[in-house]
């Protein structure tokens, strides 16, 4: 790889509970930081002393611009301030913008047609059909003024699986699109010090992703309170946005199990891969998602999961460590009985088959891929077999 090959990730916020990106976009820079020839610029904002997701590796250049006004975040204003810095710099190679829809990408795109360098977008799931239709009169004006022209720029758009990819060509975008999964930190078998805590009469399911109406626990209580499982209790972990939590527990409440739920908070780093561990079956019974990084850590941590065909694994099915459901409370009642029925053996027995699954998501080979898609798009190197043309 040339030596002066440099990518600037942008993305609109580090912030722990700004979603998966906060978390992928980091872990993708820390890889690609180890890509020989590779220098990595990682541009984002934020309020002072607010917690920010910082790379792992001194490679990663990270530059966190922080506002005094909120409102200064939301016009995007410190990184359109630090673009402008980098290009009466040194402009990178080439600008991947994460995300779509917000002032902070819009201004990544104008910066690279203004500076002349190429543009990656990756919309994260910001173009999947539950998402175009949340505020869907915002997206289309929004579409109009600026958007459909930013994404058209674009010499490659970036999907992590193939419904993504067939929804953005449905939205009429012709570029090349790479194929790209996320990755995940895979999770290690340990010989000791940290097995799981049992309890001898109660089994866990898990519920860990932001706690907001597309992630469907609205459907997981009703499916709950209609299989009313005996010795089983449901975990919930994860940031409570917009109050959805409240609109959750009050329907517990009215179906007589609001016993039966356990609403942890936000957990992560250590505590988190202790509440996988702990934890016997895994489910997220969402209406939407681009890739579902949850449902890959917790195959990693060796957990069946129960997922819907709103998230892209029919996997789960093709290897026999979960269930790949139609969305709503009914198919989800189903899968529940059928996984608590289990023995803990036939369950332990999916959760091995899906850890040795999920090794493929290794961030290390997915670097080498985006990698291989810049050198293609600066005219360094071969198409990648990831790329697709129609």
């Amino acid at each position: 790889m040339p030596d002066s090959l440099s990518c600037l990730h942008v993305v609109a916020s580090l912030h722990p509970r700004a979603g998966g990106p906060s978390r992928t976009v980091v872990q993708l820079a820390d890889s690609l930081a180890g890509v020989s020839g590779m220098g990595v610029t990682l541009l984002s904002q934020g309020m002072p002393n607010e917690p920010v997701v910082r790379p792992k590796v001194k490679g990663v250049d990270c530059r966190v611009r922080e506002a005094i006004l909120r409102q200064a975040l939301r016009l995007g204003l410190p990184v359109r301030a630090e673009l402008t810095r980098i290009g009466r710099q040194k402009p990178p190679s080439l600008i991947h913008s994460n995300g779509i829809w917000l002032p902070v990408n819009h201004w990544a795109s104008s910066a690279a047609r203004q500076l002349g360098v190429p543009l990656v977008i990756q919309p994260h799931g910001m173009l999947e059909p539950w998402s175009m239709d949340h505020k869907a009169l915002k997206k289309r004006l929004a579409m109009a003024l600026f958007q459909r022209r930013d994404l058209e720029a674009a010499k490659v758009l970036v999907a992590t699986s193939d419904e993504e990819y067939r929804n953005i060509r449905n939205l009429g975008f012709t570029q090349p699109i790479a194929i790209i999964p996320n990755g995940i930190e895979l999770e290690q078998e340990d010989s000791g010090s940290t097995q799981p805590v049992r309890n001898a009469e109660l089994r866990t399911v898990l519920f860990l992703s932001r706690v907001h109406q597309v992630k469907g626990l609205i459907n997981l209580v009703h499916a709950w309170a209609h299989v009313q499982p005996a010795r089983w209790r449901l975990q919930i972990a994860g940031p409570d946005e917009g109050g959805h939590l409240a609109e959750v527990m009050h329907e517990a409440r009215k179906a007589g199990i609001e016993a039966c739920f356990d609403y942890i908070g936000e957990v992560d780093g250590a505590t988190k891969a202790t509440v996988y561990r702990n934890a016997d079956l895994f489910v997220l019974p969402t209406f939407s998602e681009n890739f579902g990084v949850v449902v890959a850590e917790a195959l990693s941590h060796g957990l069946p999961v129960i997922t819907t065909r709103g998230a892209p694994w029919a996997d789960l099915e093709t290897y026999r460590c979960g269930w790949w459901i139609d969305i709503g409370a009914g198919p989800l009642a189903t899968a529940l009985r059928q996984a608590m029925a289990l023995s803990d053996d036939e369950r332990r027995a999916m959760g091995e088959r899906g850890r040795a699954y999920v090794q493929r998501y290794n961030w290390a080979d997915i670097a080498r891929q985006m990698a291989d898609v810049y050198l293609w798009v600066l005219g360094q190197g071969p198409q990648p077999d990831c790329i697709h043309l129609n």
